[in-house]
């Protein structure tokens, strides 16, 4: 260790005016440290957090177990990831947000190309032309899908979507409430709250009915004038299809914009499409189109409303023009709603915009195809209610909602469900979302979700396996 160079293993300069640590990756000494904080003019590091609270500080070293060695390092993480079940190797009959869907090959070559594999966010056109053409076929792509007019070039994940779709609301209305549907993601709603709280936005929550959708009539009597929109998942958290017609025009009598929020994008292979019902903005989790699990991420976020809120969107846009000599190009356009120019005034802070994710759910979408989509959904909707309808016919077991589902539905169990779902581990088997954890009235309620990657004899395994434990 050389503490002049701060080269070697890390450590902590005790000093009041440089409290940092030294790496090897980030070799500043504590005269370099001086030298910088004497040119902003600042005593010391601790200054330059000054606008920050002390009572939200840490006020205690991170609670962290002493360092690895590399090769340490790598054996730790091996041990870790020994721990997570594989679904090549089981088979999942978890959704709740996260789809498990068959992916083509090609999906993984192409966007493996160094061309695309590296990119960042494509401010030259010039050097760019092949990235901004990928964005704006994903743009054209999701408008389609959503029957909407104008798409970004992407978001950070589903739940960020949401919020941002909030706060577009909110600049386009400057009403002081939002309502959202407790049959949305409950992972979404939180990320919404905390988006909006600084705000001083109030979030009020509509329940659902025992049919399993929004409550329509507390609904229509919560919306007035200082609702700046109304939010609903479709097919919302329980899998249940929302009656879209309904909650759009009780949005829009009160002057609100209608949002729907579509976690599982595939059912819009054979659902008809937000932007169909007046929907005002459609957000979203691409994920299920072209990314795998990931063990929760990254995944990518989309974003599509109608062309008169188009300077109130957030994040990129990619749009096609001309050159001098009449050629068709592509280019970042209306960036002056960013921050990097409006800076706190900005439509949002999206700058990372998940491009290598949207990237492959074009190429996703562009595999398939209309058919091809519309093929996968059909087999989602076919397995899935062939799954609903043989476990509904177990002793024990029944089905808690009648509304229309399509990939997902919600089953009551006779046995505590940790139980169950140990056993269908003990059979290679994942089981679903016990929907205890986020709705304390539908306890012992377990979430399944069946997409076209289950054959038959796994979801006759999964039924035989319900039965034992029934």
């Amino acid at each position: 260790m050389n503490d002049e160079r701060g080269i070697g293993s890390s450590f902590l300069i005790h000093n009041s005016a440089c409290p940092i640590f030294h790496m090897r990756y980030i070799p500043n000494t504590a005269r370099d440290c001086q030298a910088m904080l004497k040119t902003i003019g600042v005593p010391s590091v601790e200054e330059l957090f000054a606008d920050i609270p002390r009572s939200i500080r840490l006020q205690r070293k991170l609670n962290l177990p002493p360092a690895l060695s590399e090769k340490e390092l790598i054996e730790e993480l091996k041990a870790l990831s020994a721990l997570n079940a594989q679904v090549q190797e089981y088979t999942s009959f978890l959704g709740a947000g996260a789809y498990h869907h068959f992916i083509p090959s090609l999906v993984l070559h192409l966007i493996s190309r160094s061309e695309f594999y590296t990119a960042y966010t494509p401010y030259q056109p010039e050097i760019s032309q092949g990235t901004l053409q990928a964005i704006f076929e994903y743009q054209t792509l999701i408008c389609q899908l959503t029957n909407m007019e104008v798409a970004n070039a992407s978001m950070y994940d589903g739940s960020t979507s949401v919020a941002e779709a909030a706060l577009m609301a909110h600049r386009l209305n400057e009403r002081p409430e939002m309502i959202v549907s407790t049959a949305v993601h409950p992972e979404y709603r939180a990320v919404l709250k905390t988006y909006v709280n600084h705000l001083g936005i109030a979030v009020r929550e509509v329940g659902f009915t025992e049919r399993g959708g929004t409550d329509l009539a507390v609904c229509r009597s919560m919306v007035n004038e200082a609702t700046g929109a109304v939010i609903v998942q479709y097919p919302n958290f329980f899998g249940c299809i929302e009656d879209l017609a309904a909650l759009s025009r009780l949005a829009h009598e009160k002057g609100a914009l209608f949002i729907v929020a579509v976690a599982e994008p595939i059912a819009l292979g054979v659902l008809k499409a937000p932007g169909d019902f007046g929907a005002d903005i459609v957000v979203g989790e691409g994920q299920a189109m072209g990314n795998a699990l990931n063990f929760g991420g990254p995944y990518v976020g989309f974003f599509a409303t109608r062309q008169e809120y188009l300077r109130k969107m957030p994040g990129r846009l990619a749009g096609e023009t001309t050159d001098l000599e009449g050629r068709r190009g592509y280019v970042l356009t209306l960036s002056t709603r960013e921050q990097h120019i409006r800076r706190e005034k900005a439509t949002s802070n999206i700058c990372t915009n998940q491009a290598l994710c949207a990237l492959a759910t074009t190429i996703y979408l562009c595999t398939l195809g209309k058919q091809g989509i519309r093929e996968v959904a059909l087999q989602n909707l076919q397995k899935a209610h062939y799954a609903k309808e043989a476990i509904g016919r177990l002793k024990g077991y029944h089905l808690v909602f009648n509304s229309p589902t399509f990939n997902e539905f919600v089953v009551k169990a006779p046995r505590p469900l940790s139980r169950i779902n140990q056993a269908l581990l003990e059979n290679q088997m994942i089981g679903g979302l016990d929907l205890g954890r986020f709705y304390p009235e539908l306890e012992n309620c377990l979430l399944l979700c069946v997409t076209e990657n289950h054959s038959r004899g796994q979801i006759d395994k999964l039924v035989e396996v319900l039965t034992l434990k029934g």
